[in-house]
């Protein structure tokens, strides 16, 4: 896979340069801030390069056929509307969030679902956006969020060739950044389909990675390992967790191994040139028998 790398905050993402390892907070935090930041501590001493949050109008997002239908929730039983407005973050949040990311000097950005929520996060200056799976066929908000002039991610989930094209048609394909994905929570492995990114990259010629829902932190490392030049994995405090994304979230022990494991893979991938190595020549020396 090769194309041009793009710049995000200062740090170059695609081939050539180091994996760009993004922890997907989501709404892991359950709308409670103090979660949110120990999520992002947690993203910072594992070594990530960046947190990403979600943002929503629940009026607009939650279709007017679910807003009143009743689910269980930690605050009782309440409309599924209420739910939606109950994990998300306002100005306050947000600006906690913003504060305790440049302290720790980590990027944070988010996925928008709807255009009020764009210009929410845009007030914030965010080193870029993503759009998610569930709006790629958002004509709109696809082309509002692109003229933030911002470096733009977009997820594939549940997406067919014809709409991914429709959706990238007329993006500065020099600031456009595709992340392969499949949007089951958890993903088995038969579904994942990794060589999905050689078609993108060859495709649209475009840097390209790996966002993950599966069980474990093998096909991850295996993205990397082909190219991937992002991945990005949700995060949470314990998968045990009330809400939809826990289950296919990875919990801090397992993030710090996955970081150190694509760090590894990394170094291992050298340029391809073959050489004898200093470390070679006493075992060389030793053991050649015919020259």
């Amino acid at each position: 896979m090769s194309s041009n790398p793009v710049e995000i905050g200062g740090r170059l993402v695609g081939p050539g340069h180091p994996t760009y390892v993004i922890a997907e907070i989501g709404i892991n935090h359950n709308g409670d801030l103090d979660t949110a930041l120990r999520l992002v501590d947690v993203a910072v001493d594992a070594g990530c390069d960046a947190v990403k949050f979600q943002k929503r109008t629940p009026e607009l997002c939650v279709p007017p056929d679910q807003q009143s239908r009743e689910r269980d929730t930690p605050w009782g039983r309440i409309t599924y509307l209420d739910y939606r407005r109950r994990v998300e973050f306002g100005v306050d949040e947000f600006r906690a969030v913003d504060e305790h990311c440049r302290r720790r000097e980590v990027h944070w950005f988010a996925s928008c679902w709807d255009v009020p929520s764009l210009e929410f996060v845009e007030m914030f200056q965010p080193p870029c956006y993503k759009v998610a799976s569930a709006c790629l066929t958002d004509r709109e908000l696809v082309a509002r969020t692109a003229e933030t002039g911002r470096p733009l991610i977009v997820s594939t989930g549940m997406s067919t060739g014809e709409e991914i094209a429709r959706a990238v048609e007329g993006l500065d394909r020099t600031s456009l950044l595709l992340a392969h994905t499949t949007s089951t929570y958890p993903c088995p492995a038969a579904e994942i389909n990794l060589r999905m990114m050689k078609t993108l990259a060859d495709e649209y010629g475009v840097v390209v990675g790996y966002s993950g829902h599966e069980v474990g932190l093998q096909v991850t490392l295996a993205a990397v390992a082909m190219g991937a030049a992002f991945v990005e994995r949700h995060v949470t405090l314990d998968r045990a967790m009330w809400g939809s994304d826990h289950a296919a979230s990875v919990e801090p022990g397992g993030l710090s191994r996955l970081v150190r494991d694509i760090r590894v893979i990394e170094a291992a991938m050298g340029d391809g040139v073959k050489r004898v190595y200093e470390s070679e020549l006493p075992i060389r020396a030793k053991l050649r028998r015919v020259r």
